[in-house]
């Protein structure tokens, strides 16, 4: 595994992120890829401002060589169980990176905001999101919350399954 950089969200990253969020990546989520540059900037702009606020935290993920290959979320800081998110690119899939992202960002939320527990939503058909849950179980008690069968604004069929990720230490 390449070492990463795990960084707060910068606009330099624009085009990076609206390329890579591409159809797959989307496959099992309710965001569609970006219509354009733009509809992104608007989004991730919207995040940074969440961020601002301390309701946010908006982590990029960076390769040994510079280049941006993911992200990792957290939205709800307010709230007593915000809902956490990752995705990497489809290219560098398999290499640890979404751990790794999602480590870093559940740590700062519970080092900044003393967070204890969180929402984790994945599409019961992505694998990969699957067994992301499973690395936690060390840290977290995993208690699963139901499969909600739902179609999205594009037509998208989705059976998104919730977790509650319980910190234990």
């Amino acid at each position: 595994m390449g070492k990463i950089k795990i960084e707060t969200f910068r606009m330099d990253y624009l085009e990076d992120y609206y390329n890579a969020f591409t159809e797959e990546i989307t496959k099992y989520q309710w965001p569609d890829p970006f219509e354009n540059v733009e509809e992104a900037k608007k989004m991730l702009q919207s995040f940074l401002d969440e961020v601002d606020q301390g309701e946010t935290i908006l982590l990029s993920v960076i390769s040994e060589d510079g280049k941006f290959v993911g992200s990792s979320e957290i939205h709800g800081l307010s709230e007593e169980c915000p809902e956490v998110g990752v995705w990497i690119k489809e290219s560098e899939w398999n290499k640890g990176y979404a751990y790794e992202a999602l480590k870093a960002a559940l740590d700062q939320a519970r080092d900044k905001s003393g967070k204890r527990e969180f929402f984790y939503e994945a599409d019961v058909r992505n694998v990969g999101s699957m067994k992301l849950l499973h690395k936690f179980e060390d840290d977290y008690e995993i208690i699963d919350q139901g499969i909600e069968k739902i179609t999205t604004d594009s037509g998208k069929e989705l059976e998104l399954q919730g977790f509650v990720l319980k910190a234990m230490k």
